[in-house]
This record gives structure tokens, C-alpha cells and sequence, in this order.
């Protein structure tokens, strides 16, 4: 035989039954987002900029574009040399920058803002400004490949292992023999 619970007994053990119910649907959240990739190389900012302008090559072997540039323009990236070989990074990119207010679509010293931005860990930036310099300057040559050579050092950073086969396979794209002389 049963024993009978009167109608208010019920109504607390479905308030407790709801209260829990409640709080464990507030226990329940979200997955955090998945860790960001690590990076595919160890290289240090330095190292990194070294590559890319080994990868650039001497360029006597063939034909580079040289324009005329503004003496005050050169005197800032004279000053932006002396820097970054003082290691003075931050620097460095207020130099060129003040260049580049002179002269914001030359290819070459955007090239060099990007490896400062390279250089101060400035990723993101530094593969946007490449990208930049790039899309305004010769698609061949030694300058197209520290183009190309900054995007893929800036995507092996990033985890991006295609992105950064791309970027090299673009390096080797850049490369166009001399004119032969007779």
C-alpha cells in the first residue's frame, strides 16, 4: 500500500528537481576555441629576415629596375639601416614609416617596413605589407622574392604549412634570367 503525499509536498520536490536542472545547464559552456597552430619554424626574427634576403639573391644575374628615389627619402632609409644594425626595431619602423609618408606606394620601402614589422614580432603586419609591396612592384626579381620570402617565413610562423609552400613555390617564380650580352 501507498502512502499518499499531499499536493503541497509535490510542488517543493519539483522546485529542487528545476533548480537542478537549471544549474546544470549553467555548468555547460562553450568548447574554448582550438589552440592556434604552432608555429612550423623556430627561427628567430632575425633569422627570419636573413632568410628572406638570402633568398632575394646578389641579383647581378639579371635585370633589376632601380627607380630614382627623393634624397630625403634615402636619408631615412640610410637612418633605418643604422638602426636595425643598432637593433633598434621600433625605431627602425617610425623611420621608414616617416619614408613611407613621403612615398607610400614604393614596393622596396615597403618591403623594408615589412621586415621591421617582421623584426618587432608584427606578424599579421609585416605579411600585409609584403602582400602590399608585391601587388605595386615587379613580379620578378630579387625585391618579388623577399616579397614572396617574408609571406612564407611569416606563414611557417603562423602554422600554415601550404600557405608557406605556396609563398616558396611563388620565390621560385620570381626568378628571371639577365638579358644576354654579346
Amino acid at each position: 500500500m501507498s502512502i499518499p503525499f499531499p499536493r503541497l509536498s509535490r510542488l517543493p520536490l519539483f522546485l529542487l528537481s528545476a533548480a537542478a536542472l537549471l544549474s546544470l545547464a549553467a555548468c555547460t559552456s562553450t568548447p574554448p576555441p582550438p589552440p592556434a597552430p604552432a608555429p612550423l619554424s623556430s627561427a628567430t626574427p632575425e633569422q627570419m629576415v636573413a632568410a628572406i634576403r638570402g633568398a632575394a639573391g646578389s641579383g647581378d644575374s639579371e635585370l633589376a629596375v632601380q627607380p630614382l628615389r627623393d634624397p630625403q627619402v634615402e636619408d631615412l632609409r640610410e637612418d633605418a639601416q643604422r638602426l636595425e644594425a643598432q637593433r633598434r626595431y621600433a625605431d627602425q619602423a617610425k623611420a621608414l614609416d616617416q619614408a613611407l609618408a613621403i612615398v607610400p606606394d614604393d614596393p622596396a620601402l615597403l618591403q623594408e617596413r615589412a621586415e621591421a614589422a617582421l623584426l618587432l614580432e608584427d606578424y599579421a603586419n609585416a605579411e600585409t605589407l609584403a602582400r602590399r609591396a608585391f601587388e605595386l612592384g615587379s613580379k620578378v626579381g630579387p625585391l618579388c622574392r623577399r616579397h614572396w620570402g617574408l609571406i612564407e617565413q611569416a606563414r611557417l610562423h603562423a602554422g600554415d604549412a601550404a600557405g608557406a609552400a605556396n609563398a616558396k613555390t611563388q620565390v621560385d617564380a620570381c626568378k628571371v634570367p639577365g638579358v644576354d650580352r654579346f
